[in-house]
């Protein structure tokens, strides 16, 4: 029989952080309790009010592990090297938001739970734009690099889009249906190509 082992301090704020986002894609905001927490992890009672202890702080740990996984799903240090030319950013960007939309839509969920939170914390919408940051500096540096004639409203477009089609799938008229990889590479050729003058 396996030895039980006590999770790590590490461990732990990674397991109660991942439960915190369980908890929002299954019951939404006000399923979203300390307790829960403590249950959803297999943790005793208290645990999570010992490393979260107000209901803002543990909205915090929620939005820091949501980035954390986001990144990883999203790859944003995949993205190609502006050297390779708009088919190599086109191909870059539609596996990874076809990767979020097809695998990770429970992550999506949080997201939209969490962005609609900070519109009434405003303590929290700027933790939550400071790690939105992440995503949007790096096509900024990207989109500079390819030639862009306004970097900054271009990532705004192209933010806009990309979170446009994440809300239509995973919440909004569209959510039964899930774009191909090839309907996604076309939406960006056509965006991108627009904005850089491309193929």
């Amino acid at each position: 029989m396996p030895v039980r082992t006590t999770p790590s301090g590490a461990e732990r704020a990674t397991l109660l952080a991942d439960a915190a986002l369980a908890l929002l894609a299954e019951r939404g905001m006000r399923g979203l309790t300390h307790r829960a927490v403590d249950e959803k992890a297999g943790l005793p009672l208290g645990s999570t009010s010992n490393h979260a202890r107000t209901r803002l702080a543990l909205l915090e740990v929620a939005v820091r592990r949501l980035a954390e996984r986001e990144s990883q799903v999203l790859s944003m240090d995949e993205m190609p090297d502006p050297a390779g030319g708009l088919a190599s950013l086109v191909d870059g960007m539609a596996l990874a938001l076809h990767r979020y939309l097809t695998r990770h839509r429970e992550l999506l969920v949080c997201r939209y739970e969490l962005a609609l939170e900070a519109t009434r914390r405003p303590e929290l919408r700027a933790f939550y734009d400071a790690t939105g940051q992440q995503f949007q500096q790096p096509l900024l540096a990207l989109l500079t690099a390819m030639g862009s004639p306004d970097p900054q409203r271009h990532t705004l477009s192209l933010v806009a889009w990309c979170d446009g089609m994440m809300f239509l799938c995973a919440a909004g008229a569209y959510h039964a249906t899930q774009p191909t990889l090839e309907e996604l590479r076309t939406g960006f050729r056509e965006l991108l190509g627009g904005m850089l003058g491309g193929e």
